[in-house]
């Protein structure tokens, strides 16, 4: 018999078919008339119970039936009788896949700590909590494309490897072919990356922007959606050393319209988990975020404030409030700062005009000459989410706003000739995928949001 996912059958709970259902062993309960089987699947954070008379069954058989095997169980559907699930299945036949060593399996029916869930993440997906938290991350994932797709928006697929830096921040994980115990040498001592793979020094990207950009004045509206890395050897609940990027670029788009996008694509998005991962959404409101849902919804139902940055400082110099950092104009706003500001106006907000010292060389100046075109958007508890600017398009004024930040003209010379071939007015943002699916599942480490963290000192599994 073909098997039936047990998230299909509880979303059509009709009594009196015989199914098969396939998954791992999360509870065996009973005694020598009845045993209970609790079976998981992964489509759904519930349990299929399957009710077991022992006499039915080799006394071997239900032996190896323990926590962390996998089954086979086919049998009839019956009204349940507990209140956890509508159904469950009395089990006419039960097929043993692989036995779990029980004296060594590690998840057993108790708590578990996220430090040790971490240790063992090729399991932890087999938890209530990371099935939740993985089941809505390909949620969120499905709805960005359709998101972009239903807007005439086209998926571009910008290089892993690249010979640029986009945000100058210099902190890159090199790409070499090189012996490292006999590095070649120039006749100045230095590395000859002339007998490199590529002929040249390469690195991991740090951001598909600069690429789409190149897409988007051709293609009109593009996105890019993929890996990026950074080798900052920080070890904070905030960032990550290999992590997703979204990355949309728009032709034709001020810096009104970018916001505009922004702030519709995140509230999509948070609608899409509402209506598509309920059932994984209460489990984690009611195990660690009591509020969670109600964030969410709360983000949903607000127009999203918009000041300029030199508000929000004068905001912050007013405040009651005492800051660990300083407040001046010029500064970088801290995550402290954020909250503040999100606080106050009981809504996400958008920062825009910020001074140009502080952000990237790509961003179109201002005509006070000391701010740039750039938007954050900050959400309640998470802080930043996303960060974005109407580009440059000027080549005059780019180039010397490269001079002034030392970036290299020469690499970066395909990225200044597309000023020089109609150019136009053109605006992207960047969202970073673990913080939203932070902000979504409300977890607190953005190491709990993907399957295998890359952090510094550890790249297991």
């Amino acid at each position: 018999m073909k098997r039936k996912l047990i998230r299909d059958i509880f979303n059509n709970p009709e009594t009196g078919l015989e199914v098969t259902i396939m998954g791992w062993v999360r509870t065996k309960r009973g005694n020598k008339n009845v045993q209970f089987i609790a079976v998981n699947d992964g489509s759904t954070i519930h349990n299929m119970q399957a009710v077991v008379n022992p006499a039915d069954f080799e006394e071997e058989l239900l032996k190896n039936i323990t926590t962390g095997c996998s089954v086979s169980v086919t049998g009839r559907l019956t009204e349940s009788k507990g209140q956890e699930q509508p159904v469950e299945i009395q089990a006419g036949t039960i097929r043993l896949f692989g036995k779990a060593d029980t004296d060594h399996y590690p998840l057993q029916k108790k708590g578990h700590t996220m430090e040790f869930l971490r240790e063992i993440a090729h399991l932890r997906p087999r938890t209530n909590t990371f099935g939740a938290v993985f089941r809505i991350r390909h949620a969120m994932a499905f709805a960005i494309h359709t998101f972009f797709n239903d807007r005439n928006f086209y998926y571009f697929h910008s290089p892993v490897i690249t010979a640029s830096d986009a945000e100058g921040a210099g902190e890159m994980f090199r790409v070499t072919t090189l012996n490292l115990n006999k590095l070649p040498k120039t006749n100045d001592g230095e590395i000859d990356f002339k007998k490199d793979f590529f002929g040249r020094e390469t690195n991991l990207t740090v951001s598909g922007q600069l690429e789409a950009e190149l897409a988007a004045l051709a293609l009109g509206l593009v996105y890019t959606f993929g890996p990026t890395f950074r080798a900052e050897n920080s070890n904070t609940p905030r960032h990550l050393a290999e992590f997703w990027m979204i990355e949309p670029e728009m032709a034709f788009y001020d810096i009104h319209d970018n916001m505009d996008l922004a702030e519709a694509m995140l509230k999509y998005l948070i609608q899409y988990a509402l209506d598509h991962c309920m059932d994984d959404l209460q489990f984690l409101n009611k195990m660690y975020d009591k509020e969670l849902i109600s964030r969410l919804q709360s983000v949903i139902s607000s127009t999203f404030v918009r000041i300029s940055y030199s508000e929000g400082i004068e905001l912050l110099k007013n405040a009651k409030q005492k800051f660990e950092f300083p407040v001046d104009w010029g500064s970088d706003l801290q995550k402290e700062h954020e909250n503040y500001l999100v606080s106050h106006f009981n809504s996400p907000v958008i920062i825009t005009d910020y001074p140009k010292e502080i952000k990237a060389f790509y961003m179109k100046q201002n005509e006070d000459g000391k701010t740039v075109r750039a938007m954050d958007i900050l959400f309640p508890w998470i802080g930043e989410i996303i960060g974005g600017s109407q580009r440059e398009e000027n080549y005059d004024k780019l180039l010397a706003r490269m001079h002034e930040m030392r970036v290299p003209e020469k690499a970066l010379w395909w990225y200044l000739e597309t000023r020089k071939y109609g150019t136009v007015p053109h605006s992207g943002f960047g969202l970073g995928f673990e913080r939203l699916i932070l902000f979504v599942t409300g977890m607190t480490n953005i190491r709990d949001v993907i399957p295998f963290p890359r952090t510094p000192m550890n790249a297991e599994f």
